[in-house]
């Protein structure tokens, strides 16, 4: 307990320490730098002194990793359609980009975060992903957030300063689009595909002009076969390829080097208007030609009940680990972090074996709240510490070379209490200014990582 807490006060007083270093900096840039440079113009125009002055260099990172792979598959060009509205230009937000495109390892370490609302809260948490060795956040990029006002209306004060933050932490990110703004219709306020496809298109060109070489990956749309995240009506994979394939022409008309990774889908047994199992999902994805629009195949890989090294099939015969579920056989697979290979295995039956799976969430939860969904399968704080760092030290012996970032759930956000299920999926107790730590978050700190 000693040694939490002085971790944790040791922490705090260099956190305070950056922040000071911060301010201070933006403080001589803000005010300080433009009236020097105004200085030396105006005295090299009126021949007072004669200088250049050179532009930093940017700092690149000389950390070796493996090549990045992409699919094999050529895709067809990448010319977005004509728009039918014009968006204003959005220009880059600053001009630091890296100059190389990011590396995924094999696997590669992530955290969901929360960074949108309260600049010192994102703060806190950037540092303690960094501290943790983690190499990759996730944060939601809410498309009604960003372009609510109206069609080229655009809001970009918040996505500005996260980048911002990102980039001070020398971290990299994966930007989850979606989130229709009322005005794209799409069931509003319900999650859903926006009427004209188009107004995607129009968003995503903007967002990344803006932040081109600066956000590494983009997430398009999240359980798509779900109907509660696609309007409402039956998940349709057919519908998600077109919107799939035109976000896809859109990022890389602007930004080559991004990389593009299908939606996360929902693990579920449920076959019907309200939900379809992700392996039949992401088959339907390939029979409407959705191949060539991806980079790497986003995969939802929660745990459950089972420890992670837990093989699909004996999780398919065990009531205790599949709580019963009267679902055929082959679809109570889902009950177990290997499924993932399942989903796995799809690709390679479509030929596809050449690219990669993000795993875009995973996690246990502690939910041991009697009337939570959620109880059956609820683990036990010190399991779910242990279940984390087990599951990457399994995919790194048996998941190599197709597994790429593993995003766990959750560095959570500090509004959530004790009354939100997403509590209890996460590595840290919710709040600000206190930090609560939870064993799953000391045990992924010293977890090593190559």
């Amino acid at each position: 307990m000693r040694t939490v807490i002085y971790w944790e006060t040791s922490l705090r007083f260099v956190r305070c320490a950056r922040r000071f270093t911060h301010h201070i900096a933006r403080f001589t840039l803000q005010f300080l730098w433009p009236t020097f440079s105004l200085g030396i113009i105006s005295l090299a125009i009126f021949g007072t002194v004669s200088c250049a002055v050179e532009k930093p260099t940017p700092i690149v990172s000389t950390a070796e990793g493996p090549a990045r792979i992409t699919s094999s598959i050529a895709p067809e060009p990448t010319t977005a359609p004509s728009p039918t509205r014009q968006p204003p230009t959005a220009e880059p937000a600053s001009d630091n980009s890296p100059s190389v495109p990011a590396v995924m390892t094999t696997p590669d370490y992530g955290m969901q975060v929360f960074l949108f609302w309260q600049e010192e809260v994102a703060d806190r948490d950037l540092e303690l992903v960094k501290e943790a060795g983690f190499r990759w956040v996730k944060q939601e990029f809410a498309w009604r957030e960003i372009e609510g006002a109206g069609p080229g209306v655009f809001d970009w004060s918040n996505t500005d300063r996260v980048m911002d933050q990102i980039d001070a932490y020398g971290l990299n990110v994966i930007a989850r689009v979606g989130v229709q703004p009322e005005w794209a219709g799409g069931a509003y306020p319900r999650v859903g595909p926006p009427d004209d496809y188009q107004a995607f298109v129009d968003f995503l060109d903007a967002l990344a002009t803006r932040y081109q070489g600066r956000i590494d990956a983009y997430q398009i749309w999240n359980e798509p076969n779900l109907a509660r995240e696609w309007g409402d009506r039956p998940p349709n994979p057919v519908e998600y390829t077109e919107l799939l394939k035109v976000a896809y022409q859109a990022i890389k008309a602007v930004d080559p080097d991004a990389y593009v990774i299908s939606a996360g889908l929902a693990p579920t047994t449920r076959w019907d208007q309200v939900a379809m199992p992700d392996t039949v999902f992401i088959q339907g994805m390939y029979d409407a030609g959705a191949g060539p629009y991806f980079d790497l195949l986003g995969a939802h890989g929660a745990g459950y009940k089972a420890p992670p090294e837990t093989d699909p099939e004996l999780v398919a015969d065990d009531p205790a680990l599949n709580n019963g579920d009267p679902s055929p056989r082959e679809l109570r697979r889902i009950y177990c972090f290997r499924h993932v290979e399942d989903l796995r295995a799809v690709m390679v039956a479509n030929g596809d074996v050449d690219k990669r799976v993000v795993l875009l969430e995973f996690g246990w939860t502690t939910d041991h709240r009697r009337k939570s969904p959620y109880y059956w399968h609820a683990v036990s704080d010190q399991e779910q510490a242990e279940y984390l760092v087990r599951a990457y030290r399994y995919a790194k012996e048996n998941w190599q070379p197709w597994i790429a970032v593993m995003s766990l759930i959750y560095m959570p956000d500090s509004q959530w209490g004790i009354d939100d299920e997403q509590t209890y999926w996460s590595v840290i107790y919710p709040g600000y200014p206190d930090l609560r730590m939870r064993p799953a978050y000391m045990e992924l700190r010293e977890m090593p990582k190559d």
